[in-house]
C-alpha cells in the first residue's frame, strides 16, 4: 500500500472518529447530528455541483441509500446519547463488515474464504469483549449500535452498485441532502428549533467538515490503492474512538474493552483484505 494512500486512509479514520466524539459529547446528540448533517450539505454543495455526474440509473440506489443513511443517523445519535463512545463505535463499525460479508455471501452469492470466516469470528469475539460479560451498559445503546452497523452494511452494499451510475462526490452529497430533508425536520419536531439553534456551535461546524472530509480522503486514498487495504486501514478508527473515549470523555475503558476494540479491528482487517 503506497505511503500516501496509508496516510489518507489513516486521516479518514481519525476524522471519522473525531466527529463521532463531537456528537458523543454534545448536550443534545440528536440536535447536534442534525446540525452536522445540514451544515455538511451546505458546505459541500458547490464541490458537488462542479463535479456533477449522476445518471438516471443512480436514483433507485440513491433512494435506497437515503433510507439506510437516515437509519444510520437515528441509530447512531440514539446510541451515543445512551452509551459510551468506546462501546458504540466499535460495535457499529465492527459489525458492519461482518453484515456486508453475510449479505454478499448469503444473498448475492459471493464466495467466502477461510480468512473471512476467521475475521467474522474475531469481530464476534471483540464485540463480546467490548460489550462485557456483565451488563454495565444500557441494552438500548447496544441494540442501537448494532442496528447502526446494519445500516452501515446496508448503504455500503447499495452504494457499491449506485456508484456505477454516478460520480462519488455528487452521489454522496445527494444522499446526504435527501437524508437531511427527512432527518432535520424529524429532529426539529422532536427537539424544537431552540435545540437546533443551541447545537449550532463551532464544534458542530467543525464536525460537519470532518464528516464530509473523511469521505473525500477515502476517495483520494482509493485513487492510490485497492479498496481492500483502504477499508482495512479505516477500521483503525475503532481504536482511535476508543482512545478518545478514554482520554477526552473519561469513559471507563477497561483493558478488556480496549482489547476488544483491537480484536474487532483485526477481524475487520482480515475481512477487508480477503
Amino acid at each position: 500500500m503506497p505511503a500516501g494512500a496509508l496516510a489518507l486512509a489513516l486521516g479518514a479514520a481519525a476524522m471519522h472518529a473525531v466527529w463521532n466524539l463531537v456528537l458523543a459529547r454534545a448536550k443534545d446528540t440528536e440536535a447536534a447530528t442534525a446540525v452536522v448533517l445540514a451544515s455538511s450539505v451546505a458546505l459541500f454543495a458547490v464541490p458537488a455541483a462542479v463535479t456533477w455526474d449522476v445518471e438516471s440509473g443512480a436514483w433507485p440506489y440513491i433512494a435506497g441509500s437515503v433510507a439506510f443513511e437516515v437509519g444510520y443517523l437515528v441509530t447512531l445519535s440514539g446510541a451515543l446519547r445512551r452509551g459510551d463512545l468506546s462501546v458504540v463505535y466499535p460495535l457499529a463499525r465492527g459489525s458492519a463488515p461482518v453484515l456486508v460479508l453475510g449479505v454478499s455471501a448469503g444473498v448475492l452469492g459471493a464466495a467466502t474464504s477461510a480468512w473471512q470466516v476467521t475475521g467474522v469470528a474475531l469481530v464476534a469475539a471483540g464485540v463480546v469483549l467490548v460489550r462485557g460479560w456483565r451488563r454495565p451498559h444500557d441494552r438500548a445503546a447496544i441494540a442501537l449500535a448494532l442496528a447502526c452497523g446494519g445500516c452501515i452494511a446496508g448503504y455500503t452494499v447499495v452504494d457499491s452498485y449506485g456508484l456505477d451510475h454516478a460520480d462519488p462526490l455528487p452521489y454522496f452529497w445527494m444522499v446526504l441532502a435527501l437524508s437531511g430533508v427527512v432527518y432535520v425536520p424529524l429532529v426539529a419536531r422532536g427537539r424544537g428549533g431552540v435545540a437546533l439553534r443551541a447545537a449550532l456551535r463551532s464544534e458542530t461546524l467543525a464536525a460537519a467538515v470532518l464528516f464530509f472530509g473523511a469521505y473525500l480522503l477515502v476517495l483520494a486514498a482509493l485513487r492510490l490503492a485497492d479498496p481492500g487495504p483502504v477499508a482495512a486501514v479505516r477500521e483503525t478508527g475503532v481504536v482511535i474512538a476508543t482512545a478518545l473515549g478514554a482520554l477526552v470523555l473519561r469513559e471507563p475503558v477497561t483493558p478488556a474493552r480496549a482489547a476488544g476494540a483491537a480484536v474487532v479491528v483485526c477481524g475487520a482487517v482480515l475481512i477487508a483484505l480477503s
